[in-house]
């Protein structure tokens, strides 16, 4: 995903969320002080794999399979402690930060790479939290333009970024695990972050000739005059 190609879908999302670019941009500047390159052959495993892209949504105790037989697990946000728990291993974890810090830490420390999101409103988290970490596993991540060390692979929730993220690494193919998009325990701004999120991955399966099983049933309804789709 180049910067060009998301840069419409980011100017669709900031306006419908009323998000200041100048914002997110002070994140990944931040962010880009705090981090330095990260080596991507540190995920070499995704090239040609599946990727399981796990939520953290309610169904994930009943489809741990799905991870367990993935070559690759992707762990978004809280994902990640569920799989522990469970004996399953993350591959990596992509997170904004706004959970769980702790497992940040603690995956960085034992060698496991994290991606690190930075935007508008989360600045003193990456202050706080970032400095703690093994520098060379965390993956500096931007919803804007790329600067230093900061890449941009596509994405706005911390689930469907783990899927781009997978794509940009070669994945041969994605599987999905732990994801509700009508979560009614959710308030309203994640619900609308939800189904961002669906209607993202419609466009990475569009882009990538894929079918994913967790948007069987969806398509007809999504509502995708904002995506580059032909």
């Amino acid at each position: 995903m180049e910067f060009d190609e998301w840069e419409p879908v980011y100017d669709a999302i900031r306006r419908d969320f009323g998000y200041d670019r100048r914002g997110d941009e002070r994140g990944r500047d931040v962010l880009a002080e705090l981090t330095g390159p990260f080596d991507l052959e540190r995920l070499d495993a995704a090239a040609g794999a599946t990727v399981a892209v796990v939520g953290a949504g309610p169904t994930l105790a009943d489809e741990l399979e799905v991870a367990r037989e993935a070559d690759v697990v992707f762990a978004a946000s809280t994902a990640a402690d569920a799989l522990l728990e469970a004996g399953v291993g993350v591959d990596c974890m992509v997170t904004d930060l706004d959970k769980n810090p702790d497992t940040v830490r603690r995956l960085t420390r034992r060698g496991t790479p994290v991606a690190v999101h930075a935007h508008g409103d989360n600045i003193p988290r990456l202050r706080s939290v970032v400095p703690d970490c093994r520098g060379e596993w965390l993956l500096p991540t931007t919803q804007v333009a790329p600067r230093g060390p900061v890449r941009n692979v596509g994405g706005f929730t911390d689930g469907d970024r783990a899927a781009f993220l997978a794509d940009h690494l070669g994945a041969a193919r994605l599987s999905f695990a732990g994801w509700t998009f009508d979560d009614p325990s959710v308030g309203p701004t994640k619900a609308r972050k939800l189904e961002w999120a669906e209607r993202l991955l419609y466009w990475l399966e569009r882009r990538r000739d894929e079918r994913f099983a967790v948007l069987d049933g969806r398509r007809a309804a999504l509502e995708t005059s904002s995506l580059p789709i032909e």
